[in-house]
């Protein structure tokens, strides 16, 4: 285990959406806190000496239950639209590329590629003896098909299919040789600097569909079951073409949507490994159990409808951003461990991650009051704040929220809905006044910018800005070097002044793991990696 990376995330938390082929979902995720008052008697804060590691020598075979506060939202890996379907998927599907524990792209199905000097063509050579989990071994063919599904290139297309904007200029896919091996070249109409980032998109049999059942993949773990609101199983791929993993026989990922249910079964030993603990839960955990801290991989926010009153006017989006104390927040919800974040980037995107952000919109009670009053509410007004219930960190978070806003004015009400429905009303159908929700992405920092642009699906905030879509443009459109980091720093500095949310923090990923386990590992973006997880010799 990376000690180095847990214990400093107790200091700094670095984050990372969505899977599949999308243009961009949202990710509902969070850790759990469970109090809105600082000054409280058992107010709980995690140290450096309650982070624990038991890492020793693994050992192969066994099973485990891994849980999961969220249900799959389908069983085809080009359907998916929840970082948290997506987090489970890493086991099983891969794409050409994959990224590791540092961030890094590494070929997967592909073994190598090559990009042409005016970096319009793409060719993967394809990684020899690659089976799916059916026992076919990999042809071009089925990349080719995969990739043409998830750009919207077959002449028959399943609507259900989130189609990947980033394929949009994809001009041919087709198969040749490189060094007497199968390759697959993909030609391009404008050079794309990020395309690798997306080539992670899930390689599945060609001519598959979902009617087929779940979709075999080539990961370490192949799918064995799936009971609605209850399991996802996953077993161990004997033909994994990386020798020696994984080390598990068989994962169970134990659905709950209730977060405090699926704690009390960490509590009475049913659950093995539970991501996304609060600060409290943590303290509470026996001495079957290390606490792990790392990243969510996430920006968390309070989102304003854009097209709703009083949202509408940037002066009250600006009014809240004053009066929210974002340290606060994070000492109350999460025991102090987080990292300010007043932006859509987060502090993983080093390169691009403007940190002289974080302290742009510090409280201002009278300054948000003023701001208020210029904007015709001198008085406040009322406001629901809508929160998927099973993320407890976002229910904490609103809680806190609440009190602070009324200091300006502002009375806020918490309406709780289950996860699907938040998807349905307030991703999709933007019925909403204001929602708390992680937002993840992948390891392009276009896919964090994917959900500003006014023409995009994923825009859920109903944000828009004619510089952030020029500038996105040129982002997307300059190589890769010193100019285009420039215009994604840009794009935080418009997303910050227009006020796109109300940022809060890159949240801490505080897990519970079996002291029987090792080999847990936080990656700079939204995954369960269980591959790497095996118990310890006695």
């Amino acid at each position: 285990m990376k000690k180095k990376i847990f214990l400093l995330m107790l200091f700094i938390v670095f984050a990372a959406v969505l899977g599949g082929c999308q243009d961009g979902k949202a990710s509902g995720n969070g850790t759990e806190p469970s109090g809105a008052n600082a000054s409280s008697e058992n107010e709980t804060v995690i140290s450096s000496d309650d982070v624990t590691s038991t890492d020793g020598t693994p050992v192969y075979g066994g099973s485990i239950v891994v849980g999961i506060t969220q249900d799959l939202d389908s069983l085809d890996p080009h359907k998916v639209v929840t970082a948290g379907t997506r987090e489970v998927f890493y086991n099983v599907y891969e794409g050409l590329m994959k990224p590791d524990e540092d961030g890094n792209l590494v070929p997967a199905v592909a073994s190598d590629y090559s990009v042409s000097d005016d970096q319009m063509t793409y060719t993967f050579t394809l990684r020899e003896g690659v089976k799916f989990h059916n026992g076919e071994l990999v042809t071009a063919d089925d990349v080719i098909y995969s990739l043409k599904r998830c750009a919207g290139l077959l002449e028959t297309s399943d609507p259900e299919v989130s189609i990947e904007s980033a394929f949009s200029t994809f001009t041919d896919i087709y198969a040749t040789t490189a060094d007497d091996k199968a390759a697959v070249v993909i030609q391009l109409s404008e050079p794309n600097t990020e395309l690798l980032s997306y080539l992670t998109t899930a390689i599945v049999p060609d001519g598959y569909t979902t009617a087929d059942g779940a979709a075999p993949g080539t990961g370490p773990f192949k799918f064995e079951s799936y009971a609605p609101l209850q399991s996802y199983v996953i077993v161990k791929n004997e033909d994994y073409y990386i020798p020696g993993i994984p080390y598990l026989d068989k994962v169970t990922f134990k659905i709950s949507t209730d977060a405090d249910a699926a704690f009390l079964e960490v509590l009475s030993g049913g659950i093995d490994i539970l991501p996304y603990l609060t600060a409290d839960q943590a303290a509470q955990l026996g001495d079957d159990y290390d606490v792990k801290v790392g990243s969510m991989a996430l920006v968390q926010a309070l989102f304003l409808n854009a097209n709703a009153e009083p949202f509408d006017d940037v002066n009250v989006r600006k009014a809240i951003c004053y009066a929210v104390d974002r340290q606060a927040i994070i000492d109350m919800v999460a025991g102090g461990m987080g990292t300010i974040c007043d932006t859509g980037i987060f502090p993983s995107f080093k390169k691009y991650y403007d940190s002289s952000l974080e302290t742009y919109y510090t409280q201002d009670i009278e300054k948000a009051k003023q701001l208020l009053a210029d904007a015709g509410y001198p008085n406040g007004f009322s406001m629901t704040i809508t929160v998927p219930s099973n993320y407890k960190f976002h229910v904490d978070t609103a809680q806190v929220l609440v009190q602070q806003l009324a200091a300006v004015g502002i009375t806020a009400d918490i309406k709780l809905i289950e996860w699907a429905s938040w998807y349905t009303d307030v991703y999709q159908a933007r019925d909403y006044e204001s929602t708390i929700i992680g937002l993840d992405a992948n390891l392009a920092p276009s896919n964090a910018m994917r959900f500003y642009s006014s023409a995009s699906a994923s825009n859920f905030m109903n944000f828009s800005s004619a510089a952030f879509d020029s500038t996105f443009e040129n982002a997307l459109n300059t190589p890769e070097g010193d100019e285009k980091t420039a215009y994604y720093k840009q794009l935080q500095q418009i997303l910050t002044d227009e006020v796109s949310g109300v940022y809060l923090q890159a949240p801490a990923n505080i897990v519970a793991v079996n002291k029987k386990l090792g080999g847990y590992t936080f990656y700079p973006l939204y995954v369960q990696d269980m591959a790497s997880v095996y118990y310890i010799a006695n």
